[in-house]
């Protein structure tokens, strides 16, 4: 058997000057950590991203500020990438804490529903689960594993001003521009350093590629991940300052193998309906990813694979069958 995993400290390091990472711990298996990033601006500092709410976590924070000099009193703006708990939870007690505005962008229907009421949120996702073809005994033993997590959300916050395309945040860097990219969630935004060819990515674009989108928000995640690529790889940025890992420079690089990756899942998808068999989306994962679906993986596939079937389906190359369960098939 494997010795449980050590959780993670908070720790914080300098990447440029006026420029630092706070490493924050994360529960979850695969995932040990987020990133916040400070950015120097006057006498404080304006703070990308929270980490997750969680007994201790403050802490945390509060360990990786002091270990370059900063304290959460510093903060004199928060920015949030994306209304996910790892990004967003700790918003509450800091700006309680620090008096400064929160700005977020507005596209929060998901994130409002998760923060007013998590348990309907989580009813909604094992119906949709259970709509796919999910059997039961998965779904329950999911729903057990639930009862014993929190939120990872201090409380909601109301953003002092929207994080919209064009507003810019000022640093002593200079000016900071907000780009709107949904897709892994409709909330997300980058954040680009004009002249200075830094992107802070959220979880728009990470170190290794990972694709996630939150499904059943906007009419169609997918395509709104590969268009916010586009925008992104528009910009030639050199230095990307991303959610999740290390700092990395080869932007353009990250860019064209996550539009590679959907490319390939979508083509896989596809291939698992052709013939004009019937197949729930459960039923295609283990074609789409190569691998079984574990107790970690597979609401996070579920949802993905949902995605592209949608995708698809607005394009008119596969065909929606209502019925218990739902089931899919390539398009006459």
């Amino acid at each position: 058997m494997n010795p449980p995993r050590q959780r993670e400290l908070g720790r914080g390091e300098r990447v440029l000057p006026g420029i630092w990472r706070l490493r924050l711990p994360l529960p979850w298996p695969g995932v040990p950590h987020c990133n916040a990033w400070a950015l120097a601006a006057g006498d404080g500092i304006v703070l990308v991203d929270t980490g997750m709410h969680e007994p201790g976590s403050l802490a945390h924070l509060e360990r990786a500020m002091h270990m370059v000099d900063l304290r959460i009193e510093h903060v004199r703006l928060l920015v949030v990438t994306h209304a996910h708990a790892d990004h967003f939870g700790q918003a509450l007690p800091i700006v309680e804490r620090a008096g400064c505005e929160l700005w977020m962008n507005p596209n929060l229907a998901h994130a409002r529903a998760y923060a007013s009421d998590p348990d309907a949120v989580f009813r909604r996702r094992i119906e949709v689960a259970r709509q796919s073809g999910v059997p039961s005994e998965p779904l329950d033993a999911y729903a057990e594993r639930r009862k014993e997590q929190g939120t990872g959300v201090a409380g909601w916050v109301e953003p002092a001003r929207d994080a919209v395309e064009g507003v810019t945040l000022e640093t002593d860097h200079g000016a900071w521009r907000i780009l709107e990219t949904p897709g892994h969630a409709p909330s997300h935004v980058c954040i680009h350093l004009r002249g200075g060819r830094v992107l802070l990515s959220g979880d728009h674009l990470l170190g290794r590629v990972s694709l996630y989108y939150d499904y059943g928000w906007t009419p169609d995640p997918a395509r709104e991940f590969l268009a916010s690529l586009e925008k992104v790889d528009a910009l030639d940025a050199r230095l990307c300052l991303s959610g999740h890992g290390r700092p990395f420079t080869d932007v353009r690089a990250h860019v064209r193998a996550n539009q590679r990756l959907v490319a390939e899942r979508l083509q896989r998808v596809e291939q698992a309906l052709a013939g004009g068999q019937l197949r729930t989306a459960y039923e295609i994962i283990p074609e789409v990813y190569d691998t079984q679906l574990t107790a970690a993986t597979g609401a996070w596939w579920l949802g993905e694979t949902l995605c592209y079937l949608t995708h698809l389906e607005r394009a008119g190359r596969v065909e929606r069958l209502d019925g218990e369960p739902e089931h899919w098939r390539a398009a006459a």
